[in-house]
C-alpha cells in the first residue's frame, strides 16, 4: 500500500505536472560525445546507470554518446595511471568529445580551508589545459563542473559530519566562482543532497556519509541531468471514473471503460517511463516527482489493483488513487530497467578495453607470455563491443499500446 505521507505531495505534483526547464540551449546537446571525468561519484556512475539512461531518454533523435572515464579516489593534483596507460587528451580524441563533466571536489575537501586557494588554482589549470582544445576536430571542447555531495548523517558513522559540511561548502563554493568566473555550467550538488539529507524519515543517501548508494545515484543523476539536458522524462496519468474520461502526459489515454466498480485504460506510450530506484524504505516526498503517477478520481471506496497486460503492479485504497500513485514495476517499467542494464553492460566493455584490469600482462613480466601477448587484441575486442552495444542502446525502448486494469479487491470484512 502506498504510505499515507505521500497524499499531500502527489496531489500538488499531479495538478502541477512535470515542469520542464525554459533554457535557450541546454549544456548538453543531443548528439553530443560526453566524457565524464573526476573522482569516486564519476567513477560509480558507470557501474549505476541513471545518469547515461535518461540522457539516453532525453536524446532519441540524435543520441548522446557517454564515455566514463573517471577513476575511484581521483583529485586534481592526484590523478595517478599505471605505467604506459594512454593520456587523458588521447582518450578524449579517439572519442571525438564535445562536453567534459568534470567531478572534483571531494578528496580535495580534506584539506580543508587551508587547501582551498590551491583548489581554485587547481581548477583553473584544469579548465584553461582544454581551453583551445578541439577534441572532435571541429569546435572547442566545453567544461562543466560538477560540485560534491554533502556528507550524510549516519550517527556515529560519521561523527565529524559538521566539519565535513562546512569544508565540503567551502569547496562548492570555489567551483561555483570558478565556473562563474569562466562562464561554463556548474551542477550543485551539495546544496540538494545537504537539503535531502536533513529528512530523517527517508532513505539515506549514503552508505558511509560521502559514499552515495543505488538510491542516492538516482537521485543525483537526475539533479544533473535535468541542469544539463532539460526535457520531459515519465509519466502523469489522471482519470475521472465518474466521467469515464482521462489524459495523460508521457502517454496518451485512448480509451476509458468501465469494468464493474473498477476501470479499463487503453494506454499509448508516447516516452519511456522512469526507471526506478532500487532500495527499500520511504522516497524523499520531493523526489516523487520522479517518479510515473496514476492520479484516479471518484472511485468507489474500497482497495483497487493495477494491472498491466495482466501483470500487478501496484494496490491502493481509493482515497489514494485519488491523491496519484507512483508507478513502478509495469512491463513497461521492466524493459526500462533492462536498458539501464544494457547501458551498464556497455560501460563494462568500455571499463575493460580501457582501464586493463592487470598490469602485470602489459608492463611486468608476463608482457611476453602468450596471455600478455594476446592482450592488445583483446582490448581491441572489448572496444569493438562497446561500440556494437552503444549502437543497439541508441535504438531506444519499443514504446508500446498497453491495456491497463483498475480492478476493485473484495472487502475482506464481508467474507
Amino acid at each position: 500500500m502506498v504510505g499515507k505521507w505521500q497524499r499531500w505531495v502527489l496531489s500538488v505534483l499531479c495538478v502541477l505536472g512535470c515542469l520542464a526547464s525554459a533554457r535557450g540551449q541546454s549544456p548538453i546537446r543531443p548528439g553530443d560525445r560526453v566524457a565524464l571525468v573526476g573522482n569516486t561519484y564519476a567513477d560509480q556512475l558507470r557501474m549505476h546507470g541513471y545518469l547515461e539512461t535518461l540522457l539516453l531518454q532525453r536524446s532519441l533523435e540524435k543520441p548522446v554518446s557517454v564515455r566514463n572515464l573517471g577513476w575511484a579516489g581521483d583529485m586534481l593534483s592526484a590523478r595517478d595511471r599505471p605505467t604506459n596507460f594512454p593520456s587523458e587528451e588521447a582518450t578524449l580524441r579517439e572519442h571525438r568529445t564535445d562536453v567534459i563533466v568534470a567531478c572534483f571536489g571531494m578528496g580535495e575537501s580534506f584539506a580543508g580551508a587551508k587547501g582551498a586557494d590551491a583548489f581554485r588554482e587547481e581548477l583553473n589549470a584544469l579548465i584553461a589545459s582544454h581551453r583551445g582544445k578541439k577534441y572532435n576536430g571541429e569546435s572547442e571542447v566545453r567544461v562543466i563542473l560538477v560540485s560534491p555531495i554533502a556528507c550524510d548523517d549516519l550517527g556515529e558513522l560519521t561523527p565529524e559530519r559538521e566539519e565535513r559540511n562546512r569544508d565540503l561548502k567551502l569547496y562548492k563554493g570555489v567551483m561555483g566562482e570558478m565556473a562563474g568566473r569562466h562562464g561554463i555550467p556548474f551542477v550543485n550538488l551539495y546544496d540538494r543532497t545537504d537539503y535531502l539529507m536533513a529528512d530523517p524519515s527517508a532513505r539515506k543517501l549514503t552508505v558511509n556519509g560521502i559514499r552515495l548508494n543505488a538510491y542516492g545515484y538516482w537521485a543525483t543523476s537526475r539533479m544533473v541531468v535535468d541542469q544539463l539536458l532539460p526535457g520531459g522524462s515519465g509519466w502523469r496519468l489522471q482519470v475521472d471514473a465518474r466521467s469515464g474520461t482521462g489524459h495523460g502526459e508521457g502517454v496518451e489515454i485512448l480509451a476509458v471503460t468501465t469494468e464493474g466498480a473498477g476501470l479499463q485504460l487503453v494506454v499509448r506510450e508516447e516516452r519511456f517511463p522512469i526507471v526506478s530506484p532500487s532500495g527499500e524504505g520511504v522516497m524523499h516526498p520531493s523526489l516523487i516527482a520522479e517518479s510515473d503517477v496514476l492520479l484516479v478520481k471518484n472511485l468507489r471506496a474500497g482497495s483497487y489493483t493495477l494491472t498491466v497486460e495482466g501483470k500487478a503492479v501496484v494496490t491502493a485504497g481509493s482515497e489514494e488513487w485519488g491523491m496519484g500513485v507512483p508507478l513502478a514495476g509495469s512491463p513497461a517499467h521492466q524493459e526500462a530497467e533492462a536498458y539501464r542494464t544494457a547501458v551498464n553492460d556497455k560501460n563494462l566493455q568500455f571499463t575493460y578495453s580501457w582501464k586493463a584490469l592487470n598490469q602485470v600482462h602489459i608492463v611486468g613480466e608476463r608482457k611476453t607470455s602468450k596471455s600478455g601477448r594476446s592482450l592488445p587484441a583483446e582490448v581491441i575486442a572489448f572496444h569493438k563491443l562497446a561500440r556494437e552495444k552503444e549502437a543497439l542502446l541508441q535504438g531506444g525502448l519499443k514504446l508500446k499500446t498497453r491495456t491497463w486494469r483498475l480492478v476493485r479487491n473484495p472487502d475482506p470484512s464481508k467474507k
